[in-house]
């Protein structure tokens, strides 16, 4: 201990930020050791350079609209898009599926704070009747994907230092949701230090740095960090599935979508949605020298944003809603420190509770600080060959973030409940509904007994009694 101490301490003093064991010799043994777990994570010298650039520096991160055009997509059939190729795509994702060349992976190191929940948000109830959680509602769908194609789909979950041991407490209550235990790894993501404006660390007590996770980006170092991406290797796994946690309609298998991604001999591959209006807050799919970016709404001028093509569609259409594909050698150079490849880091500037020299708590007015994160779609400049494909929205995104309104449980359990009615009537089954296509009672549809439209049909066809589709109705595998 007492090696260790003087190591790190000589270290962060040489690096000009030697306040952080200011508090040594107050600590009792438990603290002192997580201080030093903290302090050992810490990259001085990455530290210092985000410092020089983003803080004290010149880079004001001022995104250039120079050269930018709206980027490619392919189209999905319902609009226009080769029925054919789609076709062909999915025969080969089937195979690559198969062959247990694809992993599942989610990002879900948020708590449902905004949710006025209070716990992992992947626990968060979300479905209308069973008020099953989002890690349950995955969970069947990598069982019903994995039922179809004769194999067992391995899942890597990125959790946080805040949820971590209640994500696995989680799993081991509900008997890992019908999951095999070594079918799912969890590994946690990756912290930064927050800094003032001179670039001093901030303690967020005595004896704990002020920490906070590295953006979805650093998902990305975490799954080579963790041995996730060696683990993927040993497997034969190539393709990983990426998603995060918020989004229970999401397509977790989506053969394809991966078979675009392989077709194409595609790094990273990604799901857009078009915009329902040019102000909608999601990033935009565009082109720039000859690279693929995701440009943030807040980066776009409006009036671009408003931009209209001949046939009076916007020009920039394609809407990021956080659905990639990855290879996993791509995660590997990415993620691994390849000089030439890594993912610039992002500040933001904040209101940081921290303590001053005596010890005594901040309560910051104004913002005092900056927090570092990395975005996962700045890894698309670095892929080779990306692609982008049209998703519909409601059969592949409503994200459950806000405690009320747009985005929020009560959208998207309704958003469920019109997929399902929609697929009821794909089977024949017509439901009176309001105009927005929502019955007038709740009812619940299982992944396992169907994921998809078609999968529902067949399921819905082999059923010899066909229940009444009334309030609190279930149709699931078990049920």
């Amino acid at each position: 201990m007492t090696h260790t101490f003087t190591s790190e301490k000589d270290r962060f003093e040489a690096a000009g930020q030697g306040h952080v064991f200011a508090f040594w010799d107050q600590l009792e043994e438990a603290a002192r050791s997580r201080l030093l777990d903290e302090a050992a994570s810490i990259d001085l010298a990455e530290i210092q350079h985000l410092v020089d650039t983003l803080v004290q520096g010149s880079d004001s991160q001022a995104v250039s609209l120079e050269g930018l055009e709206p980027a490619p997509f392919i189209k999905h059939p319902q609009h226009g898009g080769d029925a054919a190729l789609w076709a062909e795509a999915r025969g080969i994702g089937e195979s690559a599926l198969r062959a247990g060349k694809v992993a599942a992976f989610t990002v879900a190191g948020g708590q449902g704070t905004r949710l006025g929940y209070y716990g992992p948000k992947g626990t968060f109830p979300v479905t209308p009747v069973r008020e099953k959680p989002l890690f349950a509602v995955f969970a069947d769908k990598l069982l019903a994907a994995g039922e179809r194609y004769g194999v067992r789909i391995p899942w890597f979950i990125m959790t946080s230092s805040v949820n971590h041991a209640a994500t696995v407490a989680a799993f081991e209550e509900a008997d890992y949701f019908g999951l095999e235990t070594d079918q799912v790894m969890f590994f946690s993501q990756g912290r930064m230090p927050a800094v003032d404006f001179s670039g001093r660390i901030l303690m967020d007590n005595p004896a704990s740095i002020s920490m906070s996770p590295d953006g979805h980006g650093g998902s990305l170092r975490a799954l080579v960090r963790s041995g996730a991406i060696e683990r993927m290797q040993q497997s034969g796994i190539e393709v990983i599935s990426y998603f995060q946690v918020d989004n229970p309609l999401v397509q977790v298998i989506d053969p394809a979508f991966i078979g675009f991604h392989i077709r194409e001999q595609s790094e990273m591959s990604s799901k857009m949605i078009p915009k329902a209006y040019p102000g909608e807050k999601v990033g935009m799919f565009c082109q720039q020298e000859d690279k693929m970016v995701v440009l943030e709404y807040s980066d776009m001028p409006m009036d671009m944003q408003e931009e209209r093509d001949a046939d009076d569609e916007l020009r920039y259409l394609a809407g990021s809603i956080a659905i990639h594909i990855l290879d996993v050698g791509f995660v590997a150079r990415i993620g691994g420190g390849d000089a030439e490849a890594q993912l610039p880091f992002h500040k933001a500037v904040k209101k940081v509770k921290t303590i001053d020299s005596d010890g005594n708590l901040l309560h910051p007015e104004e913002p005092n600080g900056v927090k570092f994160e990395m975005f996962v779609f700045d890894a698309l400049p670095f892929a080779r060959n990306p692609v982008v494909i049209e998703t519909l929205r409601e059969d592949d995104f409503s994200p459950v973030k806000n405690a009320t309104g747009i985005d929020s449980a009560e959208s998207s359990r309704a958003d469920q409940i019109r997929q399902w009615t929609r697929w009821l009537g794909a089977a024949g089954v017509d439901l009176a509904t309001d105009e927005t296509g929502l019955p007038p009672f709740t009812f619940e549809v299982g992944p396992r007994f169907g994921d998809s439209e078609e999968a529902f049909v067949k399921s819905w066809l082999a059923l010899e009694e066909k229940p009444a589709i009334t309030d609190g109705v279930i149709l699931d595998k078990d049920v």
